[in-house]
């Protein structure tokens, strides 16, 4: 029997109906493998635990034939696969409870596995964005707010810039076709805000005028 813990969503990865004249130009979710290695530091448990085992049989051999002196670094290496398979899994949930989502007039992220929370940021309300794009393609597309927008560091953790707590920055953490999706996303927010809107200027007069969006 399958259960999908997000089948009341109208649309995937929004808590509802998109308004008319909106629409998705991009979704998609962090690669687990690689959101190890950039939000759980993957790579740096596993060689801690490398060098752990290295000094170990490094002491060992002193009174110890070498043989038997790595034999005692064998823990260490156990050790070490076992927390960074913990943290693949960890990444991995994560990753299958994330939908990143572009759509002409905003940002959507649905965020967390055990308490589940969609963020809504409006093209308007995003300062300036930043894209770190690694040779695999593979990448991080970061969102600064403007304005006194805030959000929680701990809240939004991992899919944010590392080390960013007091103006914390949402971001799309590794993605694939990271250029492609900062691209999206620029064209995307370059028309959204420079959109005029249609205001009523003069309710006294019923006289509607044109302005920029801000």
């Amino acid at each position: 029997m399958n259960h999908d813990d997000f089948k009341f969503e109208p649309i995937r990865g929004l808590p509802e109906e998109l308004p008319a004249g909106e629409v998705i130009l991009w979704q998609g979710s962090p690669n687990p493998l690689r959101l190890a290695k950039d939000a759980l530091g993957l790579n740096w448990v596993i060689g801690y635990f490398v060098v752990l085992a290295i000094w170990r049989v490094g002491v060992s051999a002193v009174e110890l034939p070498l043989n038997a002196a790595m034999g005692h670094g064998i823990p260490f290496l156990i050790a070490g696969l076992i927390v960074g398979l913990l943290l693949v899994g960890i990444a991995t949930i994560q990753a299958r409870s994330t939908v990143y989502t572009l759509t002409n007039k905003r940002v959507c992220m649905r965020i967390g596995a055990a308490l589940t929370m969609t963020l809504n940021l409006p093209y308007v309300c995003i300062g300036s964005a930043q894209a770190a794009v690694r040779k695999s393609g593979f990448g991080t597309v970061t969102f600064q707010l403007s304005g006194e927008t805030r959000l929680s560091y701990l809240m939004t953790w991992p899919h944010v810039r590392p080390w960013y707590f007091s103006r914390t920055q949402p971001a799309f953490r590794a993605i694939p076709d990271a250029a492609r999706v900062a691209a999206i996303f620029a064209d995307a927010a370059q028309t959204r805000v420079s959109e005029p809107k249609v205001s009523r200027i003069d309710p006294d007069h019923g006289q509607i005028g044109i302005v920029a969006a801000e």
